[in-house]
């Protein structure tokens, strides 16, 4: 797939919360490049002196009757802070997209994500739908204030939910969600590593099949500084480019 570096306008700063923003760009030349539910994009921070690389964020979801791509941001240290201060009108270079995606099968499918890491589940479940599979959700958050884009998941499927106080839905992890014990095709996540961690351990006891979205630490998103290495069951693997999505076949866990 082409890769792009380009300018993104961005239209729209949408506050979720103290600690999130929802990013809605559309591509200064008009021309939104094609891109795959669970790539990323590299992010040009403009305004932070300490700043010097890019920063990976998550593909969250792709309109295309209005051109527009958006991207789920938390506040995490002064290059996202800075991102998600930029005010509408703010030109944003990106690279994109890069990394591959999550499988798209039709089945029962079932998409689990946890904090942030709901975001490239979003845009997952618009194109699985669109194949007309059937897609549940499974978001995980500390409360019911810490959910993130409920009503967009909704659209797409069925949406279950989980928080540690129990705020909204079944209280605990996602991982001890009842809905585990129905029987899926496919298992999808994105979150928290032990989060991942303990959700491919639940699918191979149910025998299913489970892809993950690694979020390892990197730096140049195209493979060349060996920031992301993954041990995996093929030797090392830079995460950017061999992933982010992995079958957990592939990880030694």
């Amino acid at each position: 797939m082409i890769k792009y570096i380009k300018d993104f306008i961005l239209k729209e700063n949408i506050e979720l919360g103290s600690m999130y923003s929802l990013l809605k760009l559309s591509p200064a030349d008009g021309i939104m490049p094609d891109m795959i539910p669970g790539q990323f994009v590299q992010v040009d921070i403009k305004g932070s002196k300490n700043t010097f690389l890019r920063r990976p964020i998550s593909i969250n979801f792709v309109d295309k009757e209005m051109n527009l791509l958006w991207l789920l941001v938390r506040r995490a240290g002064e290059g996202t802070s800075t991102l998600i201060s930029a005010p509408a009108g703010e030109a944003i270079n990106l690279i994109l997209p890069l990394g591959n995606g999550f499988s798209l099968d039709n089945g029962k499918m079932l998409l689990i994500g946890g904090g942030v890491g709901v975001a490239p589940l979003l845009y997952l479940g618009k194109i699985l739908s669109e194949k007309d599979s059937n897609v549940s959700f499974l978001l995980g958050a500390r409360s019911k204030q810490d959910l993130l884009e409920l009503e967009e998941f909704k659209k797409y499927g069925e949406v279950f939910v989980s928080t540690e106080d129990g705020s909204m839905g079944e209280k605990g992890f996602v991982t001890t969600h009842s809905i585990l014990n129905d029987k899926f095709d496919l298992i999808q996540c994105c979150g928290p590593l032990p989060m991942m961690k303990a959700v491919a351990k639940i699918a191979r006891l149910h025998n299913t099949q489970c892809e993950v979205s690694l979020e390892n630490v990197m730096a140049c998103g195209i493979g060349a500084c060996l920031c992301c290495v993954e041990d995996t069951t093929e030797g090392n693997v830079c995460v950017c480019k061999e992933g982010p999505v992995f079958n957990i076949d592939k990880l030694k866990w």
